[in-house]
């Protein structure tokens, strides 16, 4: 589920938390002088950006936050599909987020609280083209969305193992198809925004709904089976929508904008995401199959990276190295909760106790720190 949405007590919290122990959050000393570096200035009021045009092709958008309200800041094209990223900005710290952009209008929202439209500044890019390529990155992304097009592709049969369940009005076999349904949607997270509106249709819970927005997908019939343990005909008509938007996703990959740095910053989001909704078990908070979903973004930021990774190690191998040594350390200790390694069969996450949740915390902030930096790495 992206984007993550907490309350704003817990979002402060964890936001302060990710900065001390990850030191995730970057300072930029660059200088606003710099034709492709946006400094933003975000409060709990305004946005202000350092300048209103830049040059076409590899943008740096430097935050800081001077509010007292978690933010999130976006660049958006026109339609509001999102160009790239970065959320879970802590009061009183600085993020940078790496992306690729072509000539034209765009927009630069800054979202105190995590909520609504967020406060919007129209800038342009003008000039020129993006940069020339390392032809290795069109490779990269055109291998990332066949890898995408298979998640869709082998999800949806899955999903209708689930959802004839739910129509049949099978509760125990509605609740085994359930965590299988969503591996694939899971994997491919990094680039989830790419879909459009999709992922609030499937995959959003009810606390990170906006006001009159009516809550359907996956975790709507989780509490279904789960916490109202009755499957009622309201949650079979949602079953069928659920289908209904599961294929329009299906069809949509071949469409979505992918470039190298979404893939990258996606993948940074995602382990985010992990370690705000997966760690503490907010996202599968009925059916506690949390640890089903992590491994499945696990599994999606470590392809993203190894598509880069030629790329990346040519241009930082240090950090290729840092990668490598945490994706293996995150995903040894996730098989540590399976006892089949080519299984989905894990450990109820409420049988996970506070210490190994922390261990897997510390773990995915590990990879985070790191992988944060990949986006920049792909683009020298």
């Amino acid at each position: 589920m992206r984007p993550v949405r907490l309350s704003v007590a817990t979002a402060v919290a964890v936001a302060a938390a990710l900065t001390a122990v990850t030191g995730c959050t970057e300072k930029s000393d660059a200088s606003s002088s710099d034709d492709n570096l946006i400094e933003v200035t975000a409060t709990d009021s305004k946005c202000e950006v350092s300048k209103k045009e830049f040059p076409a092709g590899h943008v740096e958008i430097a935050v800081e936050n001077k509010g007292s309200k978690v933010t999130e800041i976006y660049l958006l094209f026109p339609d509001d599909r999102i160009v790239t990223e970065r959320e879970n900005i802590g009061p009183g710290t600085k993020q940078t987020v790496t992306a690729e952009v072509k000539a034209g209008d765009y927009t630069i929202a800054c979202k105190p609280g995590m909520k609504g439209d967020g406060i919007r500044q129209d800038v342009k890019a003008t000039g020129g083209t993006v940069a020339k390529r390392d032809p290795r990155l069109d490779k990269a992304v055109a291998a990332y969305r066949k890898y995408a097009q298979a998640q869709a592709d082998e999800t949806l049969p899955k999903v209708k193992v689930f959802t004839d369940a739910v129509k049949d009005g099978d509760l125990e076999a509605a609740k085994a198809a359930y965590a299988p349904s969503r591996i694939g949607w899971e994997r491919t997270e990094p680039v989830a925004e790419s879909f459009g509106d999709i992922d609030p249709k499937v995959d959003f819970r009810a606390d990170g709904l906006e006001d009159g927005q009516e809550w359907t997908g996956w975790h709507r019939l989780e509490k279904a089976l789960w916490q109202d343990k009755k499957i009622t005909d309201e949650d079979k008509t949602l079953a069928a929508q659920l289908v209904t938007d599961l294929t329009d996703w299906q069809k949509r990959v071949g469409k979505a904008d992918i470039t190298p740095t979404s893939m990258a910053n996606g993948a940074k989001e995602l382990l985010d995401e992990v370690a705000t909704g997966k760690v503490t078990g907010e996202e599968e908070r009925y059916s506690h199959t949390d640890l089903v979903d992590f491994k499945a973004n696990v599994e999606g930021a470590e392809e993203s990276y190894n598509l880069l990774k030629p790329v990346a190690a040519e241009n930082d191998a240090a950090l290729t190295k840092e990668l490598d040594k945490q994706f293996a350390a995150l995903n040894a200790l996730l098989d540590q909760y399976r006892e089949d390694k080519t299984s989905y069969e894990f450990t109820s996450y409420d049988k996970v106790g506070d210490a190994d949740r922390k261990e897997l915390s510390d773990a995915v902030n590990a990879l985070a720190e790191p992988l944060s930096k990949l986006a920049a790495a792909v683009v020298k």
